[in-house]
């Protein structure tokens, strides 16, 4: 029986995995096995840096289907007109997406004592669940579950009903704790959450980085810069200027409108300072062609290892919807949320724990 196998499905993901490995006690340190779902991410390169330092026992690629991928699943997933021949659509979906999902599990989940997943709403939890393997969850993103508490909001109207046909009939899956064999989940702060589950647990995601050694930061900048001198011209860059923001892209609205949306921000800010760009790692919008003359830092790169360089300082960092909770590399965090994005989509779309 092997020990610990993590499944990630963002640089994030990999992030807080490399967290609660390091505060493992050595000897522990290396047994593990960490899977890439290449469902959301492209992770180039990724897998063979985390190979060279040697820190897991295995990192395997995992070619993870959406539901979309399996045309056949189309009818299940129509509305009914009412809750109980939506249930049953429900159930038959349930089963064969994790059916059809067999095909591209990458290793025997069985034969490991501990399973770690992010994003169990992802085919992954489907299939663990359909195949009674129980496993730990984890939170997808800092403070996620409280910012949008998507198993509420996307099981909204007979909750309780839902749940207890996911967590005790294991007919349909609701994730976020809510599945059957789904043991716990890793939240970063229980109390922000307004919704209470008994299958929280509160994993600080401070405490797990106020612990970290020079050493241990160093590792992480290996794994996650790509192109570590390519940063530090940047940060040389930024050298040259007395005040300077940076602005944390995400993946909001179509791409028009997104670019409108940090056109915006710019403007908003490029008056007090030097404005840099941190594009989100899912965000496709092509920043260094339509945003040339602002510099900017490396996309796939979780913003936290920005933390991890002593000599980067900004004076503010902005995001929208980002939690900016953990940044410490800027002096003032401007989260401007949903107020903000009201004047760019229907404000429905990004109120969700106000709907539930």
């Amino acid at each position: 029986m092997k020990d610990r196998i993590y499944v990630c499905h963002t640089f994030y993901h990999v992030y807080v995995t490399m967290l609660k490995e390091l505060a493992l006690p050595k000897e522990k340190q290396g047994s593990a096995t960490l899977v890439l779902s290449k469902m959301s991410n492209d992770f180039t390169g990724m897998k063979e840096r985390i190979e060279k330092t040697g820190f897991f026992e295995a990192v395997v690629e995992y070619d993870e289907k959406r539901e979309t991928f399996f045309p056949e699943l189309a009818e299940y997933k129509e509305d009914k007109g009412n809750i109980v021949l939506n249930m049953m659509s429900r159930i038959l979906f349930t089963k064969k997406f994790a059916k059809l999902q067999a095909d591209y599990i990458p290793v025997d989940f069985r034969q490991y004592k501990d399973i770690y997943v992010y994003c169990d709403s992802d085919p992954i939890g489907y299939y663990l669940n359909q195949n009674k393997i129980r496993y730990h969850a984890l939170e997808d993103g800092l403070n996620s579950v409280a910012n949008v508490d998507h198993a509420h909001f996307d099981n909204r109207g007979h909750f309780k009903l839902k749940a207890f046909f996911s967590k005790v009939l294991n007919l349909i899956f609701i994730q976020n704790g809510y599945g059957k064999y789904c043991i716990d989940m890793e939240v970063n702060d229980i109390s922000a959450i307004e919704i209470p589950c008994k299958y929280y647990v509160e994993v600080s995601r401070k405490a797990l980085t106020d612990r970290l050694t020079r050493e241990d930061k160093d590792l992480l900048l290996q794994i996650f810069v790509r192109d570590m001198a390519d940063l530090r011209a940047k940060m040389d860059e930024g050298k040259k200027y007395e005040k300077k923001v940076l602005i944390l892209t995400e993946p909001l609205s179509a791409l028009d409108v997104r670019e409108q949306i940090f056109r915006d921000i710019i403007a908003m800010y490029e008056g007090e300072a030097q404005v840099f760009i941190k594009p989100h790692p899912r965000d496709v919008l092509d920043y260094v062609t339509l945003f040339a003359d602002y510099p900017q830092f490396e996309g796939s790169m979780p913003m936290e290892i920005l933390n991890f360089f002593e000599d980067l300082h900004f004076d503010k960092v902005i995001g929208v919807f980002t939690e900016l909770k953990a940044v410490t590399f800027a002096d003032e965090a401007v989260r401007l949320g949903p107020d903000f994005m009201d004047k760019y989509e229907d404000p429905a779309i990004h109120r969700q724990n106000e709907r539930i």
